[in-house]
């Protein structure tokens, strides 16, 4: 991610944008609300594995018609149904971020969906960042407002609050001990350049710990997160790896034992980590990792 995107409000405001203008949104700087149960939600869930079309549709205003935001641009429910269907569910959990009614007849979600599909290989999980805005049209709930994200292989952030990069940390150092380790255990050292308000960084941290990563992680590499901060932190290392901020963050290099630069991110590699796949990061990480293991 770029210093220019950087500015972008976390990811519950870029999928509302547009949708909730009218609502009273929460004074700057207060904690979000937590999110509340909306029976709905799980009807809908149920009705996409089912397969029922007709079902699934009735979710949908059409009076007024639902409006669907999706990565294309703007179009109608008859769009998300074919985009639903042609998933082929088999399975669907819903992760809530945000879930509040900011007025009576209105109930506001911002989930992330984890999807397993048999349209292409049965043991492929995807995952579907959403926004939703729900009005209460006489005794049901229909959807009036969608805004879709990209369908994605590696599982998104619903916050880029945590602290991947903990500020006061001397990098210098943490490398130089990560090549000890390293030397010590016949590992190589991977430096991770990135920062808190990074959302791709936060997208890459989480890849690596899942289950069919975290262990080819472990195996054969020393991590080190080194904060760049807004472009104006540890530009020293950066330079010395030969990682151009100007190319965006993430950004990688990775070190043998004795801290020889083996690979070096120079054209912004990683810095859409959301666009990745697993099996992308597990060809980089066989790929450079110490030679013989």
């Amino acid at each position: 991610m770029s210093l220019v995107k950087a500015k972008l409000p976390f990811v519950a405001l870029l999928l509302l944008v547009g949708i909730t203008t009218s609502v009273a949104q929460p004074p700057q700087g207060s904690r979000p609300p937590t999110p509340v149960p909306f029976a709905p939600l799980e009807e809908w869930r149920k009705s996409i594995i089912s397969g029922d079309q007709l079902l699934f549709r009735s979710f949908y205003s059409w009076r007024p018609e639902a409006v669907i935001q999706n990565p294309a641009g703007q179009t109608d429910s008859r769009d998300e149904v074919a985009f639903w269907n042609k998933l082929n569910v088999r399975d669907l959990k819903l992760q809530v971020a945000e879930s509040v009614s900011p007025k009576p007849g209105l109930h506001e979600i911002v989930l992330q969906a984890e999807i397993k599909s048999t349209a292409k290989n049965s043991d492929e999980t995807s995952y579907l960042l959403e926004g939703q805005l729900w009005q209460q049209q006489g005794e049901t709930w229909r959807m009036v407002v969608v805004k879709r994200g990209h369908l994605t292989s590696l599982q998104q952030p619903l916050t880029t609050k945590q602290e991947v990069y903990p500020p006061g940390v001397n990098a210098r150092a943490e490398i130089k001990d990560a090549i000890e380790a390293a030397a010590r255990d016949h590992k190589n050292v991977l430096l991770v350049f990135g920062a808190n308000w990074c959302y791709d960084c936060h997208v890459l941290d989480l890849a690596f710990q899942r289950p069919d990563l975290a262990p080819l992680l472990k195996a054969n590499y020393e991590l080190v997160h080194v904060d760049v901060g807004q472009g104006d932190k540890n530009q020293d290392l950066m330079k010395q790896y030969e990682v151009p901020m100007s190319k965006g963050i993430p950004g990688l290099a990775v070190l043998d034992s004795s801290g020889k630069l083996l690979f070096s991110q120079k054209k912004g590699e990683f810095e859409h980590a959301r666009g990745l796949s697993p099996k992308q990061l597990a060809q980089f990480l066989e790929e450079w990792k110490p030679r013989g293991q």
